[in-house]
């Protein structure tokens, strides 16, 4: 009796029975402009496009690395608006207008960002893959420090605040390095601190 009410439900409802799926993968492209490295730049995409693919696959620009692709390496880290984010999590669509900087707008083999410098001379690279997202996370991390906000580990929240080795390791967290050059790393983020002036604790 049910298989028959459900045969008249379906035979009332016109294509309900073995009708074809509806084309709802077809891409929705959108015009998308933000300033990547100081330059403007249009480009239409699909809004299902990350950040990191638009940058990688739109603009050419593949410093920053696809790792685990769920925000969970760092490989992926760029500074968008001032603040470091994972790419791979964000659509571009969402930094309409916005300022970001990728590895290769921080500098360049003739002139080369001081966290880059220090990255070289304390062998903080490694085999590489994971760098872009290691330095430009440094820089942020350091601005950060600079600007007096708190991490987990930031013990006085009224005191100045200090480039530690304990604040560098838990704002780097996010940051993985398959080689474990975490102590070279903290060792040029140091390094550079010390050159902006910033105080480190005896």
């Amino acid at each position: 009796m049910v298989s028959v009410g459900a045969s008249a439900v379906a035979a009332a409802i016109p294509g309900a029975v073995g009708a074809a799926p509806a084309a709802n993968d077809a891409p929705v492209l959108v015009k998308v402009a933000f300033t990547v490295n100081g330059e403007k730049r249009d480009l239409e995409l699909d809004t299902r496009t990350s950040l990191l693919d638009a940058a990688r696959e739109h603009l050419h620009l593949t410093g920053s690395k696809k790792g685990c692709d769920h925000g969970q390496c760092g490989a992926c880290t760029m500074i968008v608006d001032g603040r470091r984010i994972n790419t791979c999590l964000t659509l571009a669509v969402m930094h309409q207008g916005a300022q970001i900087t990728t590895i290769e707008g921080l500098g360049q083999p003739e002139n080369l960002h001081p966290m880059q410098a220090a990255f070289i001379k304390h062998d903080g690279y490694q085999c590489g893959y994971c760098t872009p997202g290691q330095i430009c996370s440094g820089v942020a991390v350091l601005a950060e420090i600079k600007a007096g906000i708190p991490s987990h580990v930031t013990a006085d929240l009224n005191a100045p605040m200090q480039v530690t080795d304990a604040e560098i390791r838990e704002r780097m967290s996010g940051n993985i390095c398959r080689c474990g050059a975490y102590s070279n790393i903290v060792e040029a983020m140091t390094e550079v601190a010390d050159q902006n002036k910033a105080r480190r604790p005896a």
